[in-house]
This record gives structure tokens, C-alpha cells and sequence, in this order.
């Protein structure tokens, strides 16, 4: 099976939340009311220095990704 590259998660036990699951490495969970991160997978110190830059793009594209879709949502 193909995953998309973003899912959308949601939880009836955190009604506030907005949860953006991002599926490639490097593979997190991201609550977009605050912008904290689950990452589901293990770094060492190389991987964190290349990550730091790229964190600030995820956190923009599943922002974006779920703009789309709460967009399409509403015009259905």
C-alpha cells in the first residue's frame, strides 16, 4: 500500500487538537495548535544538525496540506 504523503488525525479525547500525520522519512506527528512534534523516528546527532533546517519547511507544507484540505472540505 501507497501512503500519502500527509494524513489528517483527529482523537474525540483532544477536541482542540489538529493532528498532521506526515508519512516519509523523516516520519512525525505534528498537533498544529502548538506546533509540537512527535517524531516516529530515532536521530543521531548528523541527523538532528540536517533536520533543524528542514523542520521549519514540514511544519509550513502540513500547515498547508491541511488548509487544502479543510478548504475541499467546506467546498463539498
Amino acid at each position: 500500500m501507497e501512503l500519502p504523503k500527509f494524513l489528517l488525525g483527529d482523537n474525540t479525547d483532544c477536541m482542540k487538537d489538529i493532528f498532521v500525520i506526515h508519512t516519509e522519512y523523516p516520519r512525525f506527528i505534528i498537533n498544529l495548535v502548538d506546533d509540537e512534534i512527535e517524531w516516529l523516528e530515532d536521530f543521531d546527532g548528523a541527523d538532528e544538525d540536517e533536520l533543524a533546517t528542514e523542520v521549519a519547511q514540514l511544519i509550513e507544507k502540513a500547515s498547508e496540506f491541511y488548509d487544502r484540505e479543510m478548504n475541499r472540505y467546506e467546498s463539498d
